[in-house]
């Protein structure tokens, strides 16, 4: 009951919500119905200025959080209509991660290699402890970046006994248990970057189950200013590599860097248009102390790439990530026409 200002008493609405509680159901529908709109048809954010849409792929997955803060303001708010709409943006973020939420088996299976990521730093304080830790993790192939010279010795001593086979090209380097039958310099380097600029390998691998083209890249970083993204050389750099994967005779390609972007960032759709990416886990790698977001990646071409996770710290601002690749059968060996 409400009673009106001359004393009078009138019976309230029954079944209407006070005011307050509608205005902020309508708040909650309103955030819920955003986030969806970010999460789904992402590639309609436009990416300019400041490439934003770049910037928002970054961070993509973390719109599951945003979905979580809303569903406990719904729950406080007892608001049933912020509790409905919250159900578009699970659908659509399940439908978009939650795959990499499903566990990956740690039986090794037939045609399988692991494969061991890794940005060393060029800063590192401890390239011997590191380069052992990297050597437990029990890979294949190992994948380095920022490997400068006075730590080049170091990894050369410490992964030789168990990797017998190694390229080094620039600051980029693979370490492997199998034959290294072919080694080349990608060039990848933006026009407007100085002669010396080697951030790029090709390296064919013979294993048990065929010839594996081995690509290790290190794209250009990217900074985050007042501008918004300023990614423009490692998307130049994207597209020199995609290029180069693109015209690979060798059947089977696994690719391992430091691409600094994520598999949703737009920057490396060069790559992520014509390679497999992992199908299982988030393995956020940078930075170390909180990490944010995988820009360490393993891509694969005439393989899957089961699963990838991080490893522990070492002296790097970077996770290491290990990831299981399997070939495709028939499809280890032999050249492929694009």
């Amino acid at each position: 009951m409400v009673r009106q200002a001359g004393g009078g008493v009138r019976a309230a609405a029954k079944g209407r919500a006070p005011v307050g509680e509608g205005r902020r159901g309508m708040v909650a529908a309103g955030l819920a119905v955003g986030v969806a709109g970010v999460v789904g048809p992402h590639r309609a954010i436009p990416n300019s200025p400041g490439r934003v849409g770049s910037l928002v792929e970054s961070f993509l997955p973390w719109a599951g959080v945003v979905v979580a803060l809303l569903f406990v303001v719904a729950l406080v708010r007892r608001s049933g209509v912020g509790l409905v709409a919250l159900l578009l943006p699970v659908a659509v973020w399940v439908q978009a991660f939650g795959g990499l939420l499903l566990p990956g088996s740690d039986a090794t299976g037939a045609r399988e290699l692991v494969v061991v990521q890794h940005n060393v730093s060029d800063e590192n304080p401890d390239p011997a402890g590191t380069a052992r830790a990297l050597v437990a993790a029990g890979g294949d192939l190992v994948a380095l970046e920022e490997v400068v010279v006075p730590a080049l010795a170091v990894y050369e001593d410490v992964l030789g006994a168990d990797y017998p086979h190694h390229v080094v090209h620039g600051t980029v380097g693979i370490w492997s248990k199998y034959p290294i039958t072919e080694e080349r310099l990608v060039d990848i380097r933006p026009r407007a970057f100085e002669e010396g600029w080697n951030r790029g390998l090709r390296a064919v691998v013979r294993t048990p189950y065929g010839d594996v083209a081995a690509y290790v890249a290190h794209l250009p970083s990217v900074r985050v200013g007042a501008r918004g993204l300023a990614s423009a050389p490692r998307d130049e750099s994207a597209r020199m590599l995609g290029n180069a994967v693109r015209g690979e005779e060798v059947g089977a390609v696994i690719l391992m860097g430091d691409l600094n972007g994520t598999v949703d960032d737009r920057g490396l759709g060069p790559l992520t248009s014509q390679l497999n990416v992992a199908e299982r886990g988030f393995a956020f790698s940078y930075p170390a102390g909180l990490p944010l977001a995988r820009i360490d990646q393993v891509m694969a071409r005439s393989a899957t790439v089961g699963h990838i996770r991080t490893l522990p710290a070492t002296g790097s601002d970077h996770l290491p990530v290990a990831a299981r690749v399997t070939l495709d059968p028939l499809q280890g060996s032999g050249r492929f026409a694009p």
